[in-house]
């Protein structure tokens, strides 16, 4: 594996300007530059999922999840009342490799419904692999949630809301304060401090050390999503690692080539990302009118939707090699958390309130 690069990225040297100009920044202004820059930002320039590429995300693993998630669409579809057109939406789709399986799953569970592919995406990069995967179903692509066409959705974020930025707060005598990115002494690294000055915004008793983490964009895109789904129908899934009850602790993490980084080395060079609190996503959803589902670990879910019997059914057409894969690729996907993401990940669903239990939820009062 090749290491992240020695000399300061392109990235770092705009970074130190701004700080230089106008002193520390926040980690959310810092997550945000790092993936999202016009030109440097890490999601901007490449494809990052795969073996060649810096993580592998469930739909990578097996053609079976997305498969699985277009069933489920096809059945959240039907407790709609099976609308002859709906916007079938992705936030953050990567290759294009989870709606592709998707699609051809709904063509034999949905056959002759009417979906308009709409996908959140900003990576130039990705956004012509998605088109070239994605040809046929005419995909119209979106920078962010809000430019989104009026009606009926069904939206899927899977490995989405892990990536937008985190404000973070240490707690010291004083109170709260901001965790910045600031320039070391000689100017040639990036380091994290703190604020001299606590927000009074922020309340609560902890002991000192403890970092509170707000996911202030995820909880923004959360209540917009939820409140368009209460006006005008549909339902959201979200499948994600983290934790479902609230707390304290730092899950910032960098990923290169498949080894984790220190976040603040090599910005623009590696994958920034937090665990999603579940419990939160949850409490902005409610906010907002929308039905809560779960949360629930990937494996119940993907269980409950049949993968064991999925699995079993591609086993019997498979050459050796191939029905060793396939049980490879089920482990992965549901084994416990320190060998694979069965309880790591978790999923919710969101939707309007008229509608009762989702697929592979359990049900709700």
């Amino acid at each position: 594996m090749k290491a992240l690069p020695p000399e300061p990225t392109p990235l770092f040297r705009e970074i130190a300007v701004e700080i230089r100009e106008n002193g520390p920044i926040g980690l959310d202004r810092y997550m945000g530059l790092c993936l999202g820059h016009p030109v440097h930002g890490y999601y901007r320039t490449r494809d990052p999922l795969g073996h060649r590429g810096d993580f592998v995300t469930a739909p990578e693993i097996s053609q079976m999840f997305g498969e699985l998630v277009g069933v489920w669409i096809a059945a959240t579809r039907a407790a709609m009342g099976a609308p002859a057109t709906l916007n079938l939406v992705e936030l953050g789709p990567g290759r294009g490799t989870l709606m592709e399986d998707a699609l051809r799953a709904l063509r034999s569970a949905a056959p002759g419904a009417g979906f308009h592919v709409h996908l959140v995406e900003t990576s130039p990069v990705l956004r012509a692999l998605q088109s070239e995967r994605l040809s046929a179903a005419a995909p119209r692509w979106h920078d962010t949630v809000e430019t989104l066409p009026d009606g009926p959705a069904i939206v899927v974020a899977n490995e989405f809301f892990d990536a937008l930025p985190v404000r973070q707060f240490e707690r010291r005598e004083a109170g709260w304060c901001e965790r910045l990115v600031g320039l070391s002494p000689d100017g040639t690294r990036l380091v994290c401090g703190l604020s001299p000055d606590p927000d009074r915004t922020i309340t609560g008793d902890a002991p000192p050390g403890v970092v509170l983490t707000l996911p202030s964009a995820a909880l923004a895109t959360m209540r917009a999503l939820a409140a368009r789904l209460v006006r005008q129908g549909g339902a959201l899934l979200a499948i994600d690692y983290g934790h479902v009850r609230p707390g304290f602790g730092d899950t910032l993490q960098a990923l290169a080539r498949h080894r984790f980084v220190d976040p603040f080395e090599a910005p623009g060079e590696a994958d920034l990302t937090t665990h999603v609190d579940f419990s939160a996503l949850a409490a902005a959803a409610s906010a907002d009118g929308g039905h809560v589902h779960g949360p629930v670990d990937q494996r119940d879910f993907l269980d409950g939707l049949g993968l064991r019997m999925r699995a079993d059914r591609l086993k019997l057409r498979a050459t050796p090699a191939q029905a060793e894969a396939i049980e490879a690729a089920y482990g992965r996907l549901t084994a416990p958390a320190r060998r694979g993401m069965g309880s790591l990940f978790k999923v919710l669903g969101i939707s309007h309130p008229s509608l009762g239990a989702l697929p592979a939820f359990p049900a709700t009062a």
